[in-house]
């Protein structure tokens, strides 16, 4: 279990619980409880992508904790999702080639 800082359209820090971690897998499972908002469910699974290569699939499920959950499903759209995961795919592989992470 652990807490990252409150995001901006909330007033509490969100709370994650790792439900499932299985190294020899390639998996992980855990919770998102953002108090007001929302409890999303994030899977992740690797798999070996050719000699050099991996690939993750990445799901996400949220249930709203109301109103202001609503108003986050309603703008959580296909393509959302997209832009979402291409900057999350940006700042993985650079924080994986420097070390470093991606500047705010």
């Amino acid at each position: 279990m652990f807490q990252t800082p409150r995001p901006a359209d909330t007033t509490s820090a969100s709370i994650w619980i790792v439900t499932r971690h299985d190294p020899d897998a390639f998996e992980v499972e855990m919770y998102k409880v953002t108090p007001g908002l929302t409890v999303g469910k994030l899977a992740i699974s690797l798999a070996a992508q050719g000699t050099i290569g991996t690939r993750a699939q990445i799901s996400y499920e949220f249930t709203s904790l109301g109103a202001d959950g609503d108003a986050f499903l309603t703008e959580f759209t296909a393509e959302w999702y997209e832009n979402f995961m291409q900057g999350w795919e940006t700042a993985i592989n650079h924080y994986l080639k420097t070390g470093e992470q991606l500047a705010a």
